[in-house]
């Protein structure tokens, strides 16, 4: 069954099929869907509560489309019984060959119905980057040797393309070249992060491709290695001891791309990305590298949009590498996080637009966007409900809890629950039942005090960090859940 929108014009109609509750809510989408397209448009209620019920076998009772219909736009959960329970989708297919209508599977939330019909969520591709990321493993001698493969292996799952073995500065490690020829036979591509010249040794011995780092303290050993290296200056803010490295290594004929360091704030930063633009200026073709680690490492904020402000410079200077590392706690998805910067970035320069509304996987605080329901809806919601289930809603500062005869509302969640056991309704409320209403009411008040998007048994949006939920409420087996629709065909969800 097609799940992607019509193509609609002045000719169309389309049909919407919903459940009880979600009457009002579909109707004010269908409105706005019909004014965009100047189509015409009717809503099909079927005698069932919660449109997450559906099922293709119970709808072949129900199924009543206007013979002027040419599109009927089904629940999205449908699609979900489709897809697990295959034997069910036959007298849903027997019914789709009686209408000339084309039917499909629209979004699972109804107030998603415009946005999704009007393409407006369209999908980009961003699989294009053209950023390495280079991930480095802090103190790597410090672990044993299986320890540093295991790491290596998460960070290139999170999208590293390279592994810095980072050397403890305060001794030697005799036993480097074991550390790189584990890495480099589990299939790395790696880096070591050194000044010992003997230690960079051993690990291009043992198979490293890139040294981190030369000046004028260590380039001589550089002749002899026969690899790749990072040139810096001799001091962060001495370009004139970086352009002697950059002429010794052009002279030498050693490969080599440019880290003009960056400084945290508070260590002249905003001097230090300059010369980043001044070493692009002074070596239009040279490749470069940006450690990125000195600003998320340092800086006592969430790494997400400083890994994505940093990659947006480098895109624009054309810097082709990036030196992260995640050890502070508010760094420690830094590598996954500059995986998808990288992506946005490179879509953004490449067609000279904004970075906007291509992804939310970096929008993990707050939400793109609030959905609140109308007034309308919200009464016509409280006014449906027939069932003792209990729906919770968070909109604008405010908690709804709403049942049978009940609706609540409320700022505290201690509050609204005390009001709710004191009414004759929550005899129904067992300890499991209890246990679940506060699980969603804690969810509820994250999402009312960051900002984001409550739906009932649905993971709060995190973004890339999103772990989904079950559908508790309404796959529950006990006598307070909903259950599926009876032989009545009347039966709530």
């Amino acid at each position: 069954m097609p799940t992607s929108p019509p193509t609609l014009t002045a000719d169309s109609h389309v049909h919407f099929l919903t459940g009880r509750l979600a009457e009002t809510a579909v109707s004010e989408e269908a409105v706005r869907i019909a004014a965009e397209f100047g189509c015409r448009h009717s809503v099909g209620v079927v005698p069932i509560t919660v449109a997450a019920l559906i099922t293709p076998k119970w709808l072949s009772r129900h199924w009543e489309i206007p013979e002027s219909a040419t599109h009927v736009i089904l629940p999205g959960f449908l699609q979900d019984n489709l897809d697990a329970a295959g034997d069910l989708a036959a007298p849903l297919q027997g019914l789709i060959q009686q209408t000339a209508a084309e039917v499909i599977c629209g979004p699972k939330d109804c107030r998603d119905l415009h946005a999704w019909m009007t393409g407006r969520q369209e999908s980009v591709d961003l699989s294009a980057h053209s950023i390495e990321i280079i991930a480095e493993i802090n103190h790597a001698p410090r672990l044993a040797v299986e320890e540093v493969v295991q790491l290596a292996n998460r960070l290139r799952a999170d999208g590293a393309d390279r592994i810095d073995v980072g050397c403890d500065p305060s001794r030697r490690c005799q036993a480097i070249g074991e550390y790189v020829s584990a890495l480099v036979d589990a299939g790395h591509t790696i880096s070591i992060d050194t000044f010992d010249p003997h230690e960079a040794g051993d690990a291009i011995r043992a198979g490293a491709t890139l040294v981190l780092s030369v000046s004028a303290a260590n380039r001589d050993a550089a002749r002899d290695w026969g690899c790749e290296v990072v040139a810096i200056p001799d001091v962060p803010d001495d370009l004139k001891s970086l352009d002697q490295t950059i002429e010794f290594l052009i002279r030498h004929s050693i490969p080599f791309r440019v880290d003009p360091i960056l400084e945290p704030i508070g260590s002249a930063f905003t001097e230090s990305l300059l010369r980043y633009t001044e070493v692009r200026r002074r070596y239009p073709s040279v490749e470069m590298m940006m450690g990125i680690g000195n600003l998320t490492e340092l800086t006592d904020v969430d790494s997400a949009g400083v890994n994505f402000l940093l990659l947006g410079i480098c895109q624009e200077l054309a810097i082709g590498s990036v030196l992260t590392t995640q050890v502070i706690n508010w760094a420690r998805s830094s590598v996954r996080e500059c995986d998808i910067a990288r992506r946005l970035v490179h879509h953004a320069v490449s067609r000279g637009v904004p970075p906007k509304r291509l992804s939310e996987e970096l929008v993990m605080l707050r939400d793109p966007k609030l959905r609140p329901h109308s007034e309308t809806a919200l009464q016509a919601l409280a006014d449906g409900v027939k069932d003792n289930n209990y729906r919770l809603i968070a909109q604008e500062d405010t908690l709804h809890m709403i049942s049978a005869g009940l609706h609540l509302t409320g700022q505290d969640p201690f509050e609204l629950f005390a009001e709710l056991m004191s009414r004759p309704q929550a005899d129904n409320v067992d300890a499991a039942h209890a246990f679940y209403l506060g699980y969603e009411m804690a969810k509820a008040t994250i999402a009312l005090t960051l900002g984001k998007q409550y739906e009932q048994d649905q993971a709060l949006h995190w973004g890339h960090l999103t772990v989904p939920e079950d559908t508790h409420r309404i796959k529950r087996t006990s006598r307070h859940a909903p259950q599926r629709p009876k032989k009545d065909d009347t039966a709530d969800g």
